[in-house]
């Protein structure tokens, strides 16, 4: 079994010896077997995906004044969004939380099987400048095509020169009817054009961001804060 690395099935045998029937622990160990295979799919879906920290659903807080509709996140238990190829527009001041509810998407994906990365746009936009240096842009842009869902973090914190421009279109067109794509920003959709800058590839970018993608816009008081107050 080790041999055929079936390290799942292996674990199980060696503890299951004295199972009643032969039947019985064929089926225990095909099942181990199994649920080993998807625990070590899963792990490397995470890995892969270079989240900054865990977060989970089940952590994210629902007070009202937050404006998270408990009802928008339970529907994504089912992640119909990806399937149907729909966006997700988080929005929302400096430690409200925005970066905790798109990795605890992006963690809820991986475990459903889903191809994640996230990124900080920023750090995405150094990295794709020097892939376009060393010739790799290609195969960074092809990545980035082939995940079900990518995450682009703290998008709008600096306006986008040309470059950035032409990178971040060439990611949406790609994406765009294809794969999903949250967006995490601390200002409101309606500046996003502010933050492009170039009305017409603006215009172009939004229209494929926007159209058709479920929101969220955090209000309240910045969890941050809260998290210090309970310290203190």
């Amino acid at each position: 079994m080790k041999q055929l690395k079936l390290y799942g099935m292996s674990r199980a045998f060696n503890t299951t010896l004295k199972a009643s029937t032969i039947d019985e622990l064929i089926t225990y160990l095909i099942n181990s077997e199994y649920d080993d295979r998807e625990n070590r799919k899963v792990e490397r879906l995470i890995n892969i995906a270079k989240f900054r920290y865990k977060a989970f659903m089940e952590e994210i807080d629902f007070d009202s004044s937050r404006r998270v509709e408990k009802n928008l996140i339970n529907r994504l238990e089912f992640y119909d969004f990806i399937k149907n190829k729909q966006n997700f527009l988080i929005c929302g001041s400096t430690g409200f939380g925005k970066s905790f509810i798109a990795t605890a998407i992006g963690y809820k994906a991986c475990m459903m099987g889903y191809k994640v990365m996230y990124f900080n746009i920023n750090k995405l936009f150094s990295k794709l400048k020097m892939a376009k240096a060393d010739g790799s842009y290609i195969k960074e842009i092809n990545k980035i095509e082939k995940q079900d869902l990518i995450i682009l973090d703290d998008f709008g914190l600096q306006s986008l020169d040309n470059l950035k421009r032409q990178d971040l279109m060439v990611i949406i067109e790609d994406r765009h009817g294809k794969k999903s794509t949250i967006i995490a920003s601390q200002f409101p959709v309606e500046s996003w054009h502010e933050v492009i800058t170039e009305q017409t590839i603006a215009d172009a970018i939004l229209d494929r961001i926007v159209h058709n993608a479920l929101r969220i816009e955090l209000k309240g008081e910045s969890m941050r804060k809260k998290k210090i107050d309970k310290q203190s």
